[in-house]
């Protein structure tokens, strides 16, 4: 009897459990497409209620059932029995249960930074070359007109030598220092001469000759042309010094007696 007793305490809590999770399946279904279902249910608050008594009496049920159907400690460990022969051992039983853990928070810990890279510096030195630039200089030359120039040596550039010390911080230069600078090669200046020789002004013109006018005097030696009466005439322009000049051509009719016909042809400083 005792044991039909236990049976149906233990049945009894899992047939309604059974039941109840039927009667929660329904109703969620019922409340979900809205329906009425076997359950008669016509509204969806109706479902709603019965679903949730069917959770609870589910619930309670399937612990009740749980409980009842664990055995007792007492009756499953058997009592040791000591015999004459086998010396009792009166250690206390080792306690082999994990340490509970802690309820307290444990302190959030912040993420290690990343530590800061060190700056490396470097120092070198540079060396630059650079064009030293010539000047020009000018002299006079008394032995040139003036105004006249001429390039008595011709220029040539110089070049210096520029030493830095240079400071890289990561690579990235940072300062620059200037340590020394050298003329290595000095520049050539350019040496232009310039004249200052004034040459004497030239001899004055001679006056022109005078011209013989028509009614002062003709020579009868010669026709178409008045040639005048002297005691010396020579063509104007030309080399003779007069005193007398006569410029144009005449026609010799007479005797050339000033000598004005020098190629013959009878006619007197003719071109």
């Amino acid at each position: 009897m005792a044991a039909v007793a236990i049976a149906l305490t233990i049945l009894v809590p899992g047939l309604i459990a059974v039941v109840a999770l039927v009667v929660l399946v329904v109703a969620i279904v019922a409340l979900w497409r809205g329906t009425p279902t076997w359950l008669r249910l016509r509204t969806r608050k109706a479902a709603a209620g019965v679903a949730a008594v069917a959770a609870v009496v589910c619930f309670t049920t399937t612990g009740i059932a749980s409980a009842q159907s664990a055995p007792p400690t007492s009756s499953l460990t058997a009592p040791a029995v000591q015999t004459e022969h086998e010396p009792s051992d009166t250690r206390a039983p080792s306690d082999t249960r994990a340490p509970a853990e802690s309820s307290t928070p444990r302190p959030f810990a912040p993420a290690a930074e990343k530590p800061t890279p060190t700056p490396t510096t470097s120092v070198r030195e540079e060396v630059v070359s650079e064009a030293l630039p010539f000047a020009e200089t000018t002299v006079d030359d008394p032995t040139m007109t003036r105004g006249q120039t001429a390039v008595r040596t011709e220029g040539a550039n110089g070049e210096r030598t520029l030493t830095y010390r240079v400071t890289l911080v990561d690579g990235k230069e940072i300062s620059r220092e200037l340590v020394s600078d050298v003329v290595t090669v000095p520049p050539t200046d350019r040496v232009v001469a310039v004249g200052t020789y004034d040459p004497p002004p030239p001899p004055p013109a001679p006056e022109p000759a005078p011209i013989a006018q028509a009614g002062a005097g003709c020579d009868s030696n010669y026709a178409d042309a008045c040639v005048p009466v002297s005691s010396d005439v020579d063509c104007a322009g030309g080399s003779g010094n007069g005193p007398a000049y006569f410029d144009g051509v005449a026609r010799i009719v007479g005797s050339d007696v000033y000598d004005l016909d020098r190629d013959g042809d009878g006619y007197a400083c003719e071109p």
